[in-house]
C-alpha cells in the first residue's frame, strides 16, 4: 500500500502553505519525505537546490514536529543553547525565547511543562537557526484557544521577516485564517491546491440552519440538491446545491423557524471534495 503517490508540489519562497487532509491522507509522510526522514521509492525532493539533509544541516530549514526533540530533564534555556550551538549563525537564545513567548519558562525543566508549552519550546527550537523554511506538523496540538492565537501571532512575525512556512493541521479555521495557499490531500494524493477562497469557490451551494421540531430527516435528505443533513437536537444543518428550493420546502411543509443561510465554508468544501473523490474511487 502506498502512503503517498504522485505528489508533485512546488512551494514558492515567502508562501504560507497549509497541508490538509483526513487521518491517513499522507500529510505526515509527505513532511517526513520533505525532511529526509523517509526515502521515497521514486521521485526526488529538493530544498533550495539541495537535498533535505544538506538544507537542514545548513540551517535553512526549521522543523516543529508533534513529538520528539525534547530532553525532559533539561531546562528550556539549556535545550535551546544546545540547539543553537549546532548552527553557524543562530538567533540569540534570549530572542528565540522571546519570539516564542516562553521567556518566563527559560529556567523550567521540560518535564514540568504542559503540552502546549512544549509546543512553544519546539517552535523556539525551529526558529533558532534563523531558517528560510519553517515546517510545522500539527503545531497547535495541546494549546488552548488563547495560546493558539498567540502562537499564530508569533508565526506572523516570522513570515513578516520573509520566511516560508509549510504546516499540516486538522484545524481548518487556522488554514483558512493564516495560509496563503491550501493543499488538500486524500489517499496519498493532492486533490485540491489553491487559496482558501479558490477552494471554497470550487464547491457550489449553501448551508441552511433551521430549528425544525419533529423533522422528517429521510424526507429532507431525499430533496433534490440536498447533499447532507445533520441534526443537533431540533436544529438542522442542510448542505444544499439548491438552497432556494430547499428553503421553500421547509417554509411550506415544516414548522421551521430561526432560519439562517450561509455560503460554503472551508469545512464544507473539504467535505464536498472528499465525497467527490470517494465517488470517483
Amino acid at each position: 500500500m502506498q502512503a503517498v503517490a504522485g505528489v508533485d508540489l512546488t512551494i514558492r519562497s515567502g508562501e504560507v502553505v497549509a497541508l490538509l487532509g483526513p487521518n491517513g491522507a499522507g500529510k505526515s509522510t509527505t513532511l517526513e519525505i520533505l525532511l529526509g526522514l523517509v526515502q521515497p521509492d521514486q521521485g526526488s525532493v529538493q530544498l533550495y537546490g539541495r537535498s533535505p539533509v544538506e538544507a537542514i544541516a545548513a540551517g535553512q530549514v526549521g522543523v516543529m514536529l508533534q513529538s520528539g526533540g525534547i530532553i525532559e530533564d533539561a531546562k528550556v534555556r539549556e535545550l535551546l543553547d544546545l540547539v543553537a550551538g549546532l548552527h553557524k549563525d543562530p538567533l540569540p537564545v534570549a530572542d528565540a525565547l522571546q519570539r516564542a513567548g516562553i521567556a518566563d519558562l527559560a529556567d523550567r525543566k521540560l518535564k514540568a511543562l504542559s503540552g502546549g508549552q512544549k509546543q512553544r519550546v519546539r517552535f523556539a527550537m525551529a526558529i533558532v537557526a534563523q531558517p528560510d523554511l519553517i515546517v510545522l506538523d500539527e503545531p497547535t496540538t495541546g494549546m488552548d484557544v488563547e495560546s493558539r492565537r498567540d502562537f499564530w501571532a508569533s508565526m506572523h512575525a516570522e513570515t513578516a521577516r520573509g520566511r516560508t512556512v509549510l504546516f499540516a493541521t486538522h484545524y481548518l479555521e487556522e488554514a483558512d485564517a493564516y495560509a496563503d495557499r491550501i493543499v488538500l490531500m486524500r489517499a496519498g494524493r493532492i486533490v485540491a491546491d489553491g487559496t482558501a477562497v479558490q477552494i471554497k469557490a470550487s464547491v457550489s451551494g449553501r448551508t441552511i440552519r433551521a430549528t425544525v421540531p419533529g423533522a422528517d430527516l429521510a424526507a429532507l435528505a431525499a430533496l433534490p440538491g440536498v447533499r447532507n443533513v445533520e441534526t443537533r437536537g431540533d436544529v438542522l444543518l442542510l448542505q444544499c446545491a439548491d438552497s432556494d428550493s430547499t428553503l421553500r420546502h421547509l417554509l411550506a411543509n415544516t414548522p421551521a423557524h430561526d432560519i439562517e443561510i450561509t455560503s460554503a465554508d472551508l469545512e464544507d468544501a473539504v467535505l464536498a471534495i472528499g465525497a467527490e473523490q470517494e465517488s470517483l474511487a
